[in-house]
């Protein structure tokens, strides 16, 4: 059973997380997931959470990214 100390550590916690849930949509926020994978909130329904070794990756590639979609921009779509 958890003590007094660790249940005020818990609702401190999930008080904050309360608050983070609470922010404007549309705006995004960056978290560290319980599994220490960083989660980037607001930029659809769902978080985009990937390992550090990933997000290295894909930033390394944002160039690429980049050029890729203004190349095939035509066939792209907007979310408006």
């Amino acid at each position: 059973m958890p003590n007094e100390e660790e249940l005020n550590a818990e609702i401190d916690r999930l008080r904050r997380e309360n608050e983070a849930l609470k922010k404007p949509r549309g705006q995004t926020s960056l978290r560290v997931s319980e599994k220490g994978a960083l989660s980037v909130y607001g930029l659809g329904r769902f978080p985009v959470t990937l390992y550090r070794e990933q997000w290295e990756k894909l930033l390394d590639m944002a160039e690429d990214i980049r050029q890729f979609i203004q190349d095939n921009s035509q066939q792209l779509k907007k979310k408006e």
